[in-house]
């Protein structure tokens, strides 16, 4: 599974890691990957590329403890809606910045992937690159990441899982038949919780 992005497609910086996720922020305010979308991170091994989900998505205050100030009234008393605050202050994008937290699902080794949790997390200020269709084909092969997601403590499992789920079978040729895969293996998963399991399958629906 070989890398297919360039140093133009990074988009985010790692400012948080662990064992389990890690939390990047953008060079662009509010341009963010969307919620379930899969990410890669670079480690000190070129050889080392660690896998995740975007989980949450928070946009604020750069300084810590501090919070956005309404912007949506001019000096003139004229009033700014949506869009338009961010055309007439364009210094939001020094004083906001916006995060995307990551849980991690796997890594790839020297082109081995594997989808359980690296040997070690991927370095604070490391980049974070989005994945080529190729890359998200090669890695919904494996299934092995239903039930890290699954098990996840304090992050929307159910909703994360549908939105990526989503996402990869999109990227497929076989979508429809992706999804009925990935329907018997939550089956086996969740046979003991049958109402989790025909919400998580009523969300793979677009």
């Amino acid at each position: 599974m070989m890398m297919t992005t360039s140093p133009n497609d990074r988009i985010g910086e790692i400012i948080e890691s662990s064992t389990t996720m890690f939390v990047a922020a953008t060079y662009e305010l509010l341009a963010s990957p969307p919620f379930g979308a899969l990410v890669q991170a670079t480690t000190p091994d070129p050889a080392l590329r660690v896998y995740g989900l975007v989980y949450d998505i928070h946009t604020g205050s750069r300084e810590p403890g501090g919070r956005a100030i309404v912007r949506g009234r001019a000096y003139s008393g004229r009033n700014l809606y949506d869009e338009q605050i961010y055309r007439e202050h364009p210094d939001l994008g020094e004083v906001l910045q916006t995060e995307f937290a990551v849980l991690t699902v796997g890594y790839i080794s020297d082109g081995r992937l594997l989808q359980r949790l690296p040997p070690q997390p991927p370095p604070v200020h490391y980049s974070v690159y989005g994945c080529a269709p190729a890359e998200l084909v090669t890695f919904s092969d494996q299934l092995e990441f239903l039930r890290t997601v699954l098990l996840a403590p304090g992050i929307p499992n159910d909703e994360l899982l549908a939105a990526s789920v989503r996402a990869l079978a999109a990227a497929r040729r076989d979508g429809p038949a992706y999804l009925v895969r990935v329907g018997r293996e939550l089956a086996r998963l969740l046979k003991d919780d049958y109402d989790r399991l025909m919400a998580l399958l009523h969300r793979f629906r677009p």
